[in-house]
């Protein structure tokens, strides 16, 4: 069975059992300013599993696409990857853990076709000081379902993974870990849990590829440990428990039910491969790779797994609407794209590749995710602009080594193959990490322009270069701290002016470009100004002029602003705009500027906007366009002011 066919296998196999299927969130949660992406199958899902009533009711399921770039340098082993997919369903306040494990079970075995002995679990070991019991009901049903297969599943406590990697797996297939492994809250471990939050142990699965996989150099083999043999498939949390706020825990009276499964790691198993690369999802890319290089996977193996997992990661950026840029998430989707584009030289690609890749990756998923189907042109369009525009780069950076050979010393290669300076001190580690992170040099390309140019290395190179790594890792992780919902730092009478300036920006620029398919693509808001990206051509000074002219016009007609909370598919219908690449629930908050014939903006938009636009001009402010410019490859960037 293949990856899309277990997609559809787990879907429908939920509905069976009396879940709603819901839409995957975007993978850019422009309502959640905590984190860059959605990292998890539970993320978009968090709210409701605190308390807050879900639309589509309490046993939910769906398959959820993520992204973690904190992962980025991992990506090249068998299956780390930075974008992937988890199947999830949830139960608020419904079942628990007998339903949840036993279908879990069943649809391994008898709807993937798993083979049940090579499948593992762990549960969580308790933990005395906090007066919270070894998970005994979740190990009992666990050995329940094994017997049926006629496996008796002996029960082993190795509590830590390190005790884990002396003792080994003495026989057992129910293992119980710590808090380390086996137990969920927003903070972590028990002792980090926050006060108030519902929390709990978690039964993780895992899948035995054989002891010919077990990296020996790791230990003893067992489930938790990074040996090789093991892979986690799937991890069940139940949230059974709160914390007070003396720091105890108390049962919760509705318990709470979050399953995630890695659709890439559950193909994996059902292939019998730990390379999640050889699945249907990645191999038709990696297969294209073979047929444009002429190299083969055996041989370049780490380049074809970079290159395939970051173009699947830039793509489904893409499709949610985020463009390459140097800020936040379109940093992180310029990083992905540049490193795939380097590590295409490894294959001995230097040409332009990404308009024969891009559609294979749009092939293998607009069947079940219709926006890929919707946006494809589009989503080519944007990563094949930004692979012209960084091969340009690529000169500019050995243009940056000439000025670098000017005035450094010779460097002296020993019989070690090190690189040692001679003379002066040399291309900093600083100057090492620009090359990387602005024109798109790899180190080792960069040691190796150097020693072809006679350019010296400072001796401490490395500790500089590791340290900017370590910064940029910090950004990548780090979310967009203050920020606001819709893109607004703040809730201030200021943030909220420049919100609905925002709005009568966009209504103004369609207008006056007679452009009515003219898109956001991105806006920050700030106390001091707005920011607004779009689709477009340069304007003209004429053309700004005009816009800026409608924008007031509008203010001085002190229009009024309004909401009303519409279902999509009727705001739709209506004319509403939304953010391209966005994905609404059953139903969105519409926000009306002016009424009737005199409507001039209506948007989907969470708010908050003022009540009127005369507001903006409190003050004697006019609304003043400072710079209009580019973002990147068709996207147009305006910066505006309230002064």
């Amino acid at each position: 069975m293949n990856a899309q066919e277990i997609r559809k296998k787990y879907l429908e196999f939920c509905q069976k059992n009396s879940h709603t299927v819901i839409k995957r969130a975007p993978l850019i949660l422009h309502n959640d300013p905590t984190t860059l992406f959605t990292g998890s199958g539970m993320q978009p899902l968090l709210p409701y599993l605190l308390g807050q009533d879900h639309p589509q009711g309490t046993k939910l399921a769906d398959s959820q696409t993520c992204l973690r770039a904190q992962d980025i340098e991992d990506v090249g082993d068998n299956r780390h990857t930075t974008f992937f997919e988890m199947l999830g369903n949830w139960s608020m306040g419904e079942y628990f853990k007998r339903q949840q494990i036993e279908w879990f079970f069943e649809f391994l075995t008898e709807q993937v076709g798993l083979d049940p002995q090579k499948i593992y679990v762990s549960c969580f070991i308790g933990d005395e000081k906090n007066n919270i019991p070894r998970d005994d009901e979740a190990a009992q049903i666990w050995q329940e379902v094994f017997a049926k297969k006629g496996i008796e599943a002996k029960i082993v406590e190795l509590d830590s993974a390190e005790n884990g990697d002396k003792l080994g797996m003495q026989g057992g297939r129910i293992f119980f870990y710590n808090d380390k492994e086996n137990w969920w809250s927003r903070g972590g471990g028990i002792d980090s849990t926050p006060i108030g939050d519902p929390c709990g142990p978690d039964s993780e699965v895992f899948y035995d590829f054989g002891e010919q996989h077990h990296d020996a150099s790791f230990g003893q083999a067992h489930p938790a440990s990074d040996s090789g043999r093991f892979m986690e498939i799937g991890n069940q949390v139940f949230m059974q428990y709160r914390r007070l706020d003396d720091g105890s825990f108390e049962p919760l009276k509705r318990k709470n039910v979050d399953f995630g499964g890695g659709l890439e790691r559950i193909a994996a198993a059902a292939i019998d491969s730990p390379d999640v690369f050889k699945i249907s999802l990645l191999q038709p890319i990696i297969k294209k790779l073979e047929s444009l290089s002429g190299k083969e996977y055996a041989t370049h193996t780490a380049s074809m797994r970079v290159i395939a997992d970051h173009l699947r990661a830039a793509a489904f950026l893409a499709v949610d609407g985020c463009v390459p840029s140097n800020k936040e998430q379109g940093y992180v989707m310029r990083r992905l794209l540049r490193r795939a584009i380097r590590y295409s030289f490894d294959l001995g690609i230097e040409q332009n590749f990404l308009e024969e890749v891009v559609p294979v990756i749009a092939d293998l998923y607009e069947a079940d995710f219709p926006e890929v189907k919707e946006n494809r042109e589009q989503i080519i369009a944007v990563l094949v602009r930004e692979e012209k525009a960084f091969r340009q780069t690529l000169c500019k950076g050995l243009k940056e080594f000439e000025k670098y050979a000017d005035d450094k010393k010779r460097m002296a290669i020993p019989p070690d193959g090190m690189f040692h300076c001679v003379g002066f001190a040399g291309i900093s580690g600083d100057q090492i990490f620009k090359l990387y992170d602005t024109h798109g040099f790899p180190v080792e390309l960069s040691l190796e322009e150097a020693h072809k140019r006679g350019i010296s290395l400072d001796k401490n190179w490395r500790r500089q270069f590791d340290a900017k790594m370590d910064e940029q890792r910090q950004r990548s992780k780090t979310a967009r701290k203050g920020q606001f919902h819709g893109g607004l730092e703040g809730a201030e009478p200021i943030h909220l002016k420049y919100h609905t300036a925002t709005h009568l920006l966009g209504a103004a620029l369609r207008k006056v470009l007679k452009a009515p398919d003219l898109q956001q693509h991105g806006s920050n808001i700030t106390s001091e100004r707005l920011r607004f990206d779009f689709n477009h051509n340069k304007l003209t000074p004429e053309e700004k002029q005009a816009v800026e002219d409608q924008v007031n016009a509008w203010i001085d007609a002190d229009l009024p602003v309004s909401y009303r909370i519409y279902p999509t598919d009727e705001a739709l219908k209506m004319g509403a705009i939304g953010a391209f690449g966005e994905r609404y629930g059953n139903e969105v908050k519409v926000y009306s500027i002016g009424e009737g014939e005199n409507r001039v903006s209506f948007e989907v938009c969470g708010g908050p906007h003022v009540e009127h636009t005369g507001t903006l001009a409190e003050g004697g402010k006019r609304f003043k366009i400072n710079k209009e410019e580019s973002s990147s490859a068709g996207i147009r960037r305006i910066k505006a002011v309230l002064k």
